[in-house]
């Protein structure tokens, strides 16, 4: 079925071994997740020191937030400072989901790294996970100082449903006054709710991810009969969100990869906030499928990751 997709040679050898995601049963999903990380051998946390700490929930009586805080050991401060979205569906994951990856975020940047544990759907669903992220990030601005950081450098970084919550909270960060961000990273990230980009008509084949995923998820987040309405706010979708909507907001990198049904709307919201005066970079990872970042090893990969880095480091060391 998949042999009509061209994909990289090293991603496609590497197919054999990647997880296959059905979010048709979230319950069995989230165990195959645990049992897939639990089988994953222990990561090197050599110079990085590892803590969680409980930040205050949102305002409501909502429970505190846990996040998971990665410092360079020795690293002279003060130190900018990333603040990580994790993937999945909007009903998968967790810190430990991208533990390696802010690891080397870590390591590379010489900047604290902050990955939040937000409430998953259908649970809990809009706007419950962004607004616990959005307590995480007034977390670590408001104690910026004690923490060692930059309050002017905090970058957002965020995968998949991770990288349109981190757009999400871009936006609702400029709109409540706060806290500054100073750079968005958003990659392969899930934007539009209505799915009717080329890309998201093409690929229903695809792997980890596809069409059938893609509006399981959004129907779990914003409720069944919703997705596609005329009512997804821009907070929920930022896709919804144009011209001066974008006006305003920190400087972008936007990747997404060749062979993933979100492709087009991540090349289109690169493009709508350029046409509104924001900065942003835009890079297509040729050959490549939803979750392609796994595959550390193959050379389409490495250069991506690279850049990617090159584009916090960017950010973050002015």
């Amino acid at each position: 079925m998949l042999s009509r997709h061209r994909f990289d040679p090293e991603l496609a050898a590497a197919l054999p071994l990647m997880p296959e995601v059905d979010i048709t049963d979230v319950a069995a999903a989230r165990a195959a997740q645990a049992e897939q990380l639990a089988a994953v051998a222990a990561a090197d946390t050599a110079g990085v020191a590892v803590t969680e700490v409980l930040a205050p929930g949102p305002g409501g009586g909502a429970p505190a937030v846990r996040l998971r805080v990665y410092r360079p050991e020795g690293a002279p401060g003060p130190l900018p400072a990333v603040y990580g979205i994790h993937g999945g569906g909007f009903v998968l994951g967790s810190p430990d989901a991208d533990h390696d990856w802010n690891l080397l975020l870590c390591r590379e940047l010489a900047a604290l790294v902050v990955s939040v544990d937000y409430r998953l759907a259908p649970e809990h669903p809009h706007p419950a996970p962004l607004e616990d992220c959005y307590a995480g990030l007034r977390w670590l601005a408001a104690d910026a100082g004690g923490l060692g950081v930059r309050p002017d450098r905090i970058a957002l970084w965020g995968d998949s449903a991770g990288g349109g919550l981190a757009a999400a909270l871009t936006l609702l960060a400029r709109d409540r006054g706060g806290p500054a961000v100073c750079f968005q990273h958003l990659c392969s990230p899930a934007l539009d709710d209505r799915l009717e980009t080329p890309s998201a008509r093409l690929f229903t084949d695809t792997p980890v991810w596809n069409r059938y995923n893609a509006r399981l998820s959004w129907d779990a987040y914003l409720g069944r009969g919703v997705r596609g309405t005329a009512g997804v706010p821009a907070y929920a979708a930022p896709a919804r969100a144009a011209g001066a909507e974008l006006s305003g907001l920190p400087p972008a990198y936007v990747s997404v990869m060749e062979l993933d049904p979100l492709r087009d709307e991540g090349v289109a919201y690169a493009r709508a906030l350029r046409a509104a005066a924001v900065p942003t970079r835009l890079r297509v990872v040729p050959g490549a499928f939803h979750g392609a970042w796994a595959v550390g090893y193959a050379g389409v990969i490495r250069r991506a990751t690279a850049e990617a880095v090159a584009a916090l480091r960017g950010a973050l060391w002015r």
